[in-house]
Parts: C-alpha cells; structure tokens; sequence
C-alpha cells in the first residue's frame, strides 16, 4: 500500500491523534496573556496613584489656604495617603493675600513594581495641581 506526503483515509489515524494540540498552543499564548494581565495590573496600580497624587494636592492646598508655612502643605500632602514620603514633592507655586489664591502641585515618582512588567518601565513622575483662596 502506497502512502504520499499528508494524505490519510479516515481509518488510518489512532484517535486522540491531536491530543497534545491542545497543549503546545496554550503553551504559546500563556506568556502572551500574562504580560497583558501583569500590563492591566500595573496601569491600575499607577491609576490608583494617581488618584492619592490629585488627593494629596487637595490636602496640601487647604494647609496652605489656612497656613503660611510652606512646610504645612509638605505635612499635609505626606498625611494624606499611603505615599511614599521620599518620593513625594511638594511645591507652593503662588500664595497671595488674603481672599487671593494659593496653587500647590504635588510631584510623585511612582515606582513600577509589578513583576516584569515593571523592570520594563522606568519610575512614572504624577502630578496634580491645586488652587484654593487663602483664607488666613
């Protein structure tokens, strides 16, 4: 019996021929997939960030509003959430007199520290600014 290249009659194949199949390509795509996953964790790790960057320029810009000390808005923004203090920084942009404005921005370095994905970026810098009217 004369058999050619790919050709088979339905006879000739043993069942569960393809049954690795199935494995070889989840092998392929797993990687794939968990780069995608560990990508989706670390963009709402740094839009968490954010958040706590927008909140702590809030917290900064009432200290500011209420106190002339550059370092109370330093204070406050470093009490408002669970920022890392050494990556934090603050700055009092304008403060004018009573009843006129104060602008506060909030720098954070944010670390990328999810596996792999993390040592691929580098630190991401948020900021958030605030403007208030100085009350005292």
């Amino acid at each position: 019996m004369l058999r050619l290249g790919f050709v088979a009659r339905d006879g000739d194949r043993a069942p569960g021929h393809e049954a690795g199949q199935a494995t070889v390509e989840l092998a392929l795509v797993m990687p794939l997939v968990a780069g995608l996953l560990l990508a989706i964790i670390q963009a709402g790790v740094l839009a968490r960030d954010q958040l706590l960057v927008t909140h702590a320029a809030r917290e900064a810009v009432r200290a500011a509003a209420v106190d002339d000390d550059p370092a109370a808005a330093r204070r406050a923004a470093e009490q408002a959430g669970p920022l890392a203090a050494d990556r934090l920084d603050t700055e009092v942009a304008e403060r004018g007199e009573v009843g006129g404005r104060v602008r506060v921005v909030v720098r954070y370095r944010a670390p990328t520290r999810v596996p792999l994905v993390g040592t691929l970026v580098d630190d991401v810098v948020l900021d958030a600014a605030a403007t208030m009217r100085v009350e005292r």
